[in-house]
């Protein structure tokens, strides 16, 4: 497709203005303007806190993943014609945006002065004219056609067009805004001070309202670095048969620890992102970085890729075993994030398999063969703890007034039964482990059988306790997590693996 573009015969862009007055002063506040210069403001990053092309690919490949290869197609057509057909897709819920609440303060008080304000973006102008139409304080809307991408040079020349040179103010935020800067009296810059310095070269009037953030903490808190607690589970194997003397084995299960940790952050960035919606609907999920845009959706695409890649990197110096089992967790959550989650019982179920894979994990790792009671054993445990879960999501709905849990499969009235459930499936999980202490097993790999049944009360008192608190709404969404913050829990711990020492 011919991609149309605007015909401007004014200097473009990168032009270095000449500065006769005094040097730059970049101010930390938003300055208050005595003619009134219409407002030109981006949309993407700048009004809101994230990309609307990548928010709008997400809601598509979540509707329906096969649509990926469409876009690729689309994409040898133009940006613009890409930007178009998803947004004829897709409906995505403006009113949860991530947006710029000073920036948006300060433009409703420019309004109310009698200031002009258009929202200027290279979005699809569906999706901006939606926007628009949400807060109701710009008078026009600029944005892409199917023809044509409104960025850079093509923006500056629809301004100077509409405008005239310095006939406007223009807030931006990246290199892709320099060539409108360079045209408009005053360079607004949402960013940080080298962008403001970049605008400066091409704009003498600038003004940097600056937008800080611990980049390496948030996205350590999108990785969730404190899950990879659950991941000490491919170490199971290793003291199950008794090998955590030896050196080789450890460094096989050290690197399926990192291995596996780094496809987890994967998976984790994945939901989030496909989640979005969701997320920003939700008391305390509308926090976390995406959600709430302090990072941008197209850096945790990026940084998903590279934990992907990382992580399959590592399983070359593992069995390949490892890679199959790595290779089906992948799978399986990415499947729960895309849909399964949405199906009752299926949920829970594909959370205890996922637990469960941990421990299948540490075994292929090491070459070591699993015994059934162990599977067993851990499937019930999990399944148990994923319906902790998931009741105690349930128990915060039910609270707060609500009737359904959103995008669950799962109603208030599920509540009763999904605990009778999850404890049926705990006390089994224990009854195996008692049936296991008086197999033939017990008396090859331990020498005192009798520590061992104090293992038994010990996990039959720690699985009880944590269905009491649940019941009590005393529970976090995560047991896993919580037992590792919880004293009782870590005491219950030492004592497990106390016991089990004295057997052997």
């Amino acid at each position: 497709m011919q991609k149309d573009a605007i015909a401007i015969d004014l200097p473009l862009a990168y032009e270095r203005e000449r500065v006769d007055a005094e040097p730059v002063k970049i101010d930390a506040g938003i300055p208050e303007d005595s003619d009134l210069l219409p407002l030109c403001v981006d949309l993407d990053k700048t009004f809101t806190h994230t990309d609307l092309l990548f928010e709008s690919f997400l809601v598509l490949v979540k509707k329906n993943p096969l649509y990926i290869f469409l876009c690729v197609a689309w994409r040898l057509k133009g940006k613009a014609w890409l930007k178009s057909q998803i947004a004829v897709r897709i409906n995505l819920d403006v009113s949860v945006l991530p947006y710029n609440v000073a920036l948006l303060e300060y433009l409703r008080a420019e309004q109310a002065r009698g200031r002009t304000l258009y929202l200027c973006t290279a979005t699809n102008a569906g999706l901006a004219q939606a926007i628009a139409d949400h807060f109701g304080i710009f008078t026009e809307v600029l944005a892409s056609s199917d023809s044509l991408n409104l960025a850079g040079p093509n923006k500056a020349a629809a301004l100077v067009n509409k405008f005239g040179r310095r006939g406007f103010d223009y807030c931006g935020d990246s290199k892709a805004d320099l060539p409108v800067w360079a045209l408009a009296r005053r360079a607004m810059v949402i960013g940080d001070k080298r962008m403001a310095s970049a605008a400066r070269r091409v704009n003498p009037n600038v003004v940097l309202i600056e937008k800080e953030g611990p980049l390496l903490r948030l996205i350590a808190k999108e990785m969730r670095i404190y899950q990879w607690v659950k991941n000490l589970l491919i170490f199971v194997p290793l003291l199950a048969s008794h090998r955590f003397t030896d050196v080789k084995s450890i460094i096989a299960a050290a690197i399926a620890f990192v291995s596996f940790s780094l496809c987890a952050s994967c998976v984790y960035l994945m939901n989030d992102l496909l989640d979005l919606d969701a997320d920003r609907r939700h008391v305390r999920k509308s926090k976390r970085p995406f959600a709430s845009g302090q990072l941008s959706v197209s850096l945790g695409i990026n940084l998903a890729g590279a934990l992907l890649v990382a992580s399959a990197a590592l399983t070359a110096l593992l069995p390949m075993s490892f890679a199959y089992v790595l290779a089906g967790y992948f799978v399986a959550t990415l499947s729960y994030s895309l849909f399964l989650k949405r199906h009752m019982l299926i949920d829970v179920f594909t959370l205890g398999a996922l637990y469960t894979a941990r421990i299948v994990a540490g075994g292929a790792a090491d070459g070591i063969p699993l015994s059934y009671w162990l599977v067993l054993f851990s499937g019930l445990l999990f399944l148990s703890l994923a319906m902790v879960k998931r009741y105690t999501e349930l128990d915060a709905l039910v609270r707060n007034g609500k009737t359904a849990a959103a995008g669950r499969g799962y109603i208030a009235q599920d509540i009763m039964i999904l605990c009778a459930f999850g404890t049926a499936a705990a006390y089994a999980a224990v009854l195996v482990l008692a049936l296991y202490m008086n197999s033939a097993e017990v008396n090859v790999l331990y020498r005192h059988q009798a520590p061992l049944w104090v293992l038994f009360g010990l996990l039959l008192y720690w699985i009880s306790r944590v269905w009491m608190l649940a019941f009590r709404g005393q529970m976090n969404d995560d047991p896993i997590v919580f037992a590792v913050k919880d004293r009782t829990s870590l005491i219950t711990v030492g004592l497990c693996v106390a016991a089990v020492m004295l057997a052997i």
